[in-house]
C-alpha cells in the first residue's frame, strides 16, 4: 500500500492518474503484471512511444516499476505495479503552523537492551540469525527496515532543529507497530511503554501480532510464518498531555514537562518491560515492511 500523509505529498500521484489512458494501463498491469511495452501498446491500440510516455509518468509518481529482461532483440522493458492500494490523508491543518519533519529508519537505534524472540532484517534479508541478540550490534543494523523483540527496549536519538528563541509546542511521532509473538498471534496484547529523555509518557496496549495475510509493502522473500504488518500509530505530546492518535490520553505529561529547547538532546525509548502485565513484545516496521511505506516519522511544531 502507498500511504501519502497530505495532498501536497500526493500531487504527483494525482497528476499521474489524471489521464484515462494511464488508468487503463494500470488496470492491465494489475490483471497481468510484468507486461512489455509492446504488449501494452498492442492491448491499448497505441504506439510504443505513446505507451512509453504514459508509463514514464506512472513511474515518476512511484506507481509502477520498470525491469529489464532478456528479449529477442536485446533487452525488453517489463512494467509492473508497485502497490495495490493507495491511502491519502486529505485533512488540512486549520492554521499555518511552523514545524520540522524527519524520518528515521527503524534500525537507527542508538541503544538497546532486549530478550528473544528477536531479530532484524533489511529489505534484502535477515541480519545475523533469528533470536540472536548479537545481531543488534552488527553495523548493518542501521539498514534494518524491521525489528522485533519479546521484551526490553530500543532507544532513538531524535533530531532537534529548534533555533534560539523557538519553543516546542507539540511533538508527533508516528510509526507502524505491533506485538511480537513467536510466529504470529492476532490476539496477543502487549504493554508498550514510551518515554522521552527518561520521562515516562504512558503505555499503549498493542492488540496483537498480525500475520494472517502478507504485509502490503513487505518484500517477496519475507517468510509468511513471521509477523507481517502492524498498526500505524501517532504518539502526540502537546500542551494538554500525551495522546495516542489524538484521542486516547496516555498521561498528563506535556511538552512543558519535557523541558526541550534548542540545546536539548531528545531520546525516545520504546519498551516492553519483562514485568509488565502484558509482556507481549514489540515489532517496528519501516518503509519496506508491513502495510505503510514510512519509517519512524517525527514532526515537531514550534512557535
Amino acid at each position: 500500500m502507498l500511504y501519502l500523509s497530505s495532498l501536497e505529498e500526493a500531487k504527483n500521484v494525482i497528476a499521474a492518474l489524471n489521464a484515462p489512458m494511464r488508468v487503463e494501463i494500470l488496470k492491465l498491469l494489475y490483471n497481468t503484471p510484468g507486461q512489455s511495452m509492446d504488449q501494452l501498446a498492442k492491448a491499448l491500440g497505441l504506439t510504443n512511444s505513446a505507451v512509453s510516455l504514459h508509463v514514464a509518468k506512472l513511474a515518476q509518481a512511484g506507481l509502477v516499476r520498470i525491469d529489464a529482461a532478456p528479449g529477442r532483440r536485446g533487452s525488453a522493458k517489463l512494467v509492473s505495479p508497485c502497490f495495490d492500494r493507495l491511502v491519502i490523508d486529505m485533512a488540512q491543518s486549520r492554521r499555518e503552523e511552523l514545524y520540522y519533519q524527519d524520518d528515521i529508519r527503524v534500525g537507527c537505534f542508538t541503544s538497546f537492551g532486549i530478550a528473544p524472540t528477536c531479530g532484524l532484517a533489511t529489505c534484502q534479508g535477515i541480519i545475523g540469525a533469528l533470536d540472536d541478540v548479537r545481531a543488534f550490534t552488527f553495523p548493518e543494523h542501521f539498514e534494518a527496515e524491521i525489528l522485533w523483540f519479546a521484551s526490553g527496549y530500543v532507544e532513538y536519538l531524535l533530531p532537534n532543529h529548534l533555533q534560539p528563541g523557538q519553543k516546542l509546542e507539540r511533538l508527533e511521532i508516528s510509526f507502524e507497530i505491533s506485538s511480537e509473538c513467536p510466529g504470529f498471534n492476532e490476539d496477543y496484547p502487549s504493554d508498550i511503554h514510551f518515554s522521552i529523555n527518561g520521562i515516562p509518557l504512558g503505555v499503549w496496549i498493542s492488540p496483537g501480532d498480525y500475520g494472517a495475510r502478507r504485509g502490503y509493502v513487505s518484500p517477496s522473500w519475507w517468510p509468511s510464518s513471521l509477523n507481517q504488518y502492524g498498526l500505524l500509530k501517532n504518539l502526540i505530546i502537546s500542551r494538554e498531555g500525551t495522546f495516542m492518535d489524538g484521542g486516547q490520553k496516555l498521561s498528563g505529561v506535556t511538552t512543558e514537562d519535557l523541558h526541550i529547547d534548542y540545546n536539548s538532546l531528545i531520546t525516545l525509548r520504546i519498551e516492553v518491560p519483562r514485568d509488565t502485565l502484558n509482556c507481549g513484545g514489540c515489532t517496528l516496521f519501516g518503509e519496506q515492511f508491513g502495510d505503510y511505506n514510512q519509517a519512524i516519522r517525527i514532526k515537531a511544531f514550534y512557535t
